[in-house]
């Protein structure tokens, strides 16, 4: 099977946390995926040549838990990047990349729930990244444990509250990326987040225990939405545009990548 023809898997780990605006930047390229239901079962798969990309997402668990796909899927993206099969993980994904890689992955000193200014740190990685972007961006953030960075990996993006944002890897020529913020979040997922029970006590756990420093209620968090989304996705957009090189010169089709501007 050639590239051309090979999917983009996507690992879901949460019934809540589904593809977003990946799974719609995938579509509006014609790019075919399958999405893998790890919470519901699906077997991670062992051989990652089978896909032209592979996608980890988030989640509210964490990678240091015992839980049985772990491992596995600490396989797969690790065999991933050896094979040269472009790997982006946001979050909890880009955690389990980088634990992947041999990081640690720890909590961090405060969570980050909510909207939030996230700062460039390597201006020349980040327009290869963002394109030409302002020194600070708002990304919508919701995480407990941060990444420390792999060997030969490099932060590119950072905040206040947690050090390393975003992480690259290039490996036999293929960058592959970790992100700590959920740019894949569309209005619908924040709303859905911040009036879900379940996920808000979170917000009021973490205020009783730090003050929240880095949290927001939910009335802040959908404020302007549609227009903080919209300026979110354009970021992505080249994010997922330039992570997708790794597999388009070697699709040979109408999927190669759009120039980041």
């Amino acid at each position: 099977m050639s590239v051309a023809e090979r999917p983009v898997a996507i690992l879901q780990h949460h019934d809540d946390v589904g593809p977003g605006y990946f799974g719609d930047w995938l579509g509006e390229h014609r790019i075919g995926y399958r999405l893998l239901r790890i919470d519901e079962g699906d077997a991670v798969p062992a051989e990652p040549e089978q896909f032209a990309g592979i996608c980890s997402l988030g989640g509210p668990m964490s990678v240091n838990e015992s839980l049985p796909w772990v491992a596995p899927e600490l396989g797969l993206l690790r065999a991933a990047v050896g094979a040269g099969v472009p790997v982006i993980g946001h979050c909890l994904g880009g955690q389990l990349l980088a634990r992947a890689l041999g990081a640690k992955v720890s909590r961090n000193p405060v969570k980050e729930i909510g909207w939030g200014r996230v700062t460039i740190t390597q201006p020349a990685l980040a327009r290869e990244w963002l394109g030409n972007t302002p020194a600070e961006i708002e990304m919508f953030q919701w995480h407990g444990d941060a990444f420390a960075l792999p060997p030969r990996a490099t932060s590119f993006l950072a905040s206040r509250w947690c050090e390393h944002q975003a992480f690259v890897i290039e490996h036999a020529g293929v960058a592959h990326i970790g992100i700590q913020f959920h740019c894949e979040a569309t209005p619908a997922i924040v709303r859905q987040w911040s009036g879900d029970d379940s996920w808000f006590d979170e917000v009021q756990a973490e205020r009783e225990a730090t003050g929240g420093p880095a949290v927001q209620d939910a009335e802040a968090m959908r404020d302007d939405l549609e227009a903080r989304c919209a300026a979110m996705h354009v970021l992505a957009a080249r994010i997922y545009a330039r992570w997708w090189r790794g597999a388009a010169p070697r699709a040979g089709t109408d999927h190669a990548a759009h120039a980041v501007r």
